[in-house]
């Protein structure tokens, strides 16, 4: 794993405290871009700077999106690169119009082409703000320099000082990803134990709690590239953790309808050990990822692996066991396959975690 400018101890336990502030992370990040602006709008004030306003329209625009450490100072310096490319076109349209006014936006519209093809790049945000860069530099009255270079100076500012309010106490993208990752885990255990309970006699309502891991994995889609910066874990890595976790969440609800597919069915189904095995290992592993994220500590989850493995095994003699006997295959044949598939996803996940929270030097 190759470690990055903002890498971070991957296997750094986390306290209830720390899990807490995470979980209201959007009322930190506005409590924190309140404190900026406001010391930004005192620091301005006091100096007297010209067009003051620019420091803080770019503050806010830099420190907006979830100001993850991962994305935050990389987005500052695109900006930066952005703005410097900007008013370097924007001077030198106000240079042009003090000679012609039609070569001037002649000029203007090839910056703006330039801008419109380079915005389908890597760096979009980048080539944004060079159309806006110039919008603003070149709106200055006709070859007035100081304006458009006062302009220019307090956009950059107000990246400067977004990358210093960042850098105190950052949010961590790759925190987030394991608090998220641990809460699916954790909702995941409860669906399964509840869509196979042996205490449980019609079939619950799972809605609620499908739509909340969904939502689990939806945030953690958006978290793969900040994280990635931060602690070097490749994309490609986390691209798979993100399809496993998405196709656990299918099997899942194909094992629960197949375990309440007909009453038979049912009664064949709680009342196989190699399935209540299997059953008890799913929980027993998905409590361990969990707590090994929460913790740092992969070590655990090693001691499961091996007995995945031998329920995977079990569950394939279980399958052959029964083939030819229609009624019992047509009964238990799709939950056991779907059970074999869960617990190869376990597995490969497990890897995968252990992996994440690995430390390499």
């Amino acid at each position: 794993m190759k470690r990055s400018f903002f890498a971070v101890r991957c296997d750094k336990p986390l306290s209830p405290l720390e899990v807490s502030i995470y979980r209201n992370y959007r009322f930190i990040h506005a409590a924190r871009i309140a404190i900026a602006f406001v010391l930004t709008f005192l620091f301005i004030r006091m100096l007297n700077l010209p067009d003051h306003s620019w420091p803080l329209i770019t503050l806010v625009v830099v420190m907006g999106p979830i100001s993850y450490l991962g994305n935050v100072i990389p987005r500052a310096f695109e900006r930066m690169a952005g703005t410097l490319t900007g008013a370097v076109l924007g001077l030198i349209a106000l240079r042009i119009e003090m000679y012609s006014l039609p070569l001037m936006m002649v000029w203007c519209g090839c910056a703006a082409f330039l801008c419109g093809y380079l915005t389908m790049s890597k760096r979009p945000y980048a080539s944004l703000l060079i159309g806006i860069t110039l919008a603003v530099v070149s709106s200055a009255p006709a070859g007035d320099m100081q304006t458009a270079l006062w302009r220019s100076a307090n956009i950059i500012l107000g990246c400067v000082l977004a990358m210093c309010f960042t850098s105190i106490y950052p949010q961590r993208a790759f925190i987030h990803w394991r608090i998220q990752l641990a809460a699916f885990l954790n909702d995941f255990s409860k669906i399964s134990a509840t869509g196979s309970s042996h205490n449980v006699i019609t079939r619950p309502d799972l809605t609620k709690l499908h739509t909340k891991i969904l939502s689990h994995v939806v945030k953690m889609r958006s978290l793969i590239t900040p994280v990635s910066k931060e602690v070097g874990i490749p994309k490609s890595t986390l691209e798979e953790i993100q399809l496993i976790i998405r196709d656990m969440v299918a099997v899942q609800r194909f094992q629960i309808d197949a375990h309440w597919a007909t009453r038979g069915s049912r009664f064949l189904l709680v009342n196989s050990r190699t399935l209540a095995d299997v059953q008890e290992m799913t929980q027993k592993t998905l409590k361990a990822l969990a707590l090994a994220l929460h913790e740092g500590n992969p070590t655990p989850i090693a001691a499961n692996s091996e007995r995945l493995n031998e329920i995977t095994e079990e569950l394939h003699d279980l399958l052959n066991a029964h083939e030819g006997n229609e009624v019992v295959e047509s009964a238990i044949h799709g939950y056991v396959w779907l059970s074999i598939q869960l617990a190869v996803q376990l597995e490969k996940l497990s890897v995968l975690i252990t992996n994440a929270l690995i430390e390499k030097k």
